[in-house]
């Protein structure tokens, strides 16, 4: 019930921003996302014992955010970033058999969160509110369906040195949800594309996203945890909402673009 009633919450809320208010206000709303997403990561990070410069992931990662989601060419901060990192490194005037480890560490966020949630804000500004909610609720269905037919069909590991309680029931029914819910939402959001190549295109979203579940899954049972945080009631933290977004959302990027070159959509 408490997984219900915060989806109740905030699934509504994340949609009326984006629906109802200008592409800053998605801007706004993932940098919030990301940087919530940042602490836990670092925290993540702590728990394996690597210690990064304090604050450093969050503040390369949010950096190279706005980079990516206002498309300011990047060739500057990323001439400055290695040394910068490298410096604040030396600095602490100490050495660790993991200082490789934390510098990777340091600008892995970059890539895993900086560059999907910017995404996000570009689909929203370059395609219009429709086609970002046509995802959010193919991968909310996806997700819910796993859980659901999971609970009740699940009888065969998925992952299990991964995730135990992932089954291949419920990634089917994921598999399914998304093939049938992405069509329904592009008869409105993605005109002109064919009900059976968005069908195909949700049932590659969700086995991204599961995959997306599963990698996030794995850096938690690395340092012996079950979720990134207690956040969210009854989802766990920022990271264990997003996960499969994580994925999905440059994937979801690339075919739309592919798809309005190809003038199917406009």
């Amino acid at each position: 019930m408490t997984r219900i009633l915060s989806a109740l919450v905030l699934l509504p809320t994340v949609l009326g921003l984006i629906w109802w208010f200008p592409p800053v206000a998605t801007l706004a709303l993932c940098l919030v996302v990301l940087v919530l997403a940042c602490h836990e990561y670092e925290s993540l990070a702590g728990r394996a014992g690597l210690q990064p410069v304090p604050w450093l992931p969050t503040v390369v990662t949010v950096a190279a955010y706005f980079l990516v989601a206002t498309k300011t060419a990047p060739l500057l901060p990323m001439l400055l970033a290695p040394g910068l990192v490298g410096s604040l490194m030396v600095l602490r005037g100490h050495t660790r058999q993991e200082s490789l480890a934390e510098a990777a560490a340091t600008v892995f966020p970059v890539l895993y969160l900086a560059v999907p949630v910017a995404t996000i804000v570009l689909i929203r500004g370059e395609f219009g509110a429709g086609p970002l909610i046509a995802l959010i609720g193919t991968q909310v269905a996806s997700d819910t369906a796993q859980y659901y037919t999971g609970r009740l069909l699940g009888r065969t590991p998925l992952a299990p040195a991964i995730s135990p309680k992932k089954t291949r029931e419920g990634a089917l029914g994921g598999l399914v949800a998304a093939a049938a819910i992405l069509p329904a939402f592009g008869a409105w959001w993605l005109p002109g594309v064919s009900p059976l190549v968005l069908a195909a295109v949700g049932v590659g979203l969700a086995v991204v996203g599961i995959l997306g579940d599963l990698f996030e899954s794995l850096i938690k049972r690395s340092v012996h945890v079950k979720d990134a945080s207690g956040l969210i009631p009854g989802h766990g933290g920022m990271l264990d909402r997003i996960d499969a977004l994580i994925f999905t959302t440059p994937v979801y990027y690339v075919v739309l673009s592919l798809l309005v070159r190809g003038g199917l959509f406009s």
